[in-house]
């Protein structure tokens, strides 16, 4: 794994136990088909959530919370509901009771001190 790959990964890492943390529960990880991939596929609840992970280094690019443009948003939107059918709705039969969300989590690394994860719920 490259340093870019690891740096993800790390900061995909930080995020699941945030979303623990706030309650939900991670369903799956790295989620890959043709169209994209989805980070992480949690519960809320009812709900159902597709979650996009963004990390930086603190005083590179745009902050992590930046990161979801409205293309990407029209991605994950796709990606969410081809995950849907393709590992939902043959297990449960229907679509969640409590709809499905898409969330950011921005993972800032500063040079010195603690990581700062910030969640942001229904980005798109």
């Amino acid at each position: 794994m490259n340093a870019q790959g690891a740096l993800g990964r790390y900061g995909e890492d930080l995020a699941v136990r945030r979303l623990a943390q706030a309650g939900m529960t991670v369903l799956e990880r790295n989620w890959r088909c043709q169209a994209g991939e989805i980070d992480i596929v949690a519960r809320d609840g009812d709900a159902l959530v597709v979650c996009e992970v963004k990390t930086r280094r603190a005083g590179t690019y745009q902050h992590p919370m930046a990161a979801v443009t409205r293309s990407k948003a029209a991605r994950l939107r796709r990606l969410a509901s081809r995950w849907l059918a393709e590992r939902w709705l043959e297990r449960h039969g229907g679509p969640p009771l409590g709809g499905v969300r898409i969330d950011l989590v921005g993972v800032l690394l500063p040079l010195r001190g603690a990581p700062v994860v910030e969640h942001a719920r229904g980005v798109a």
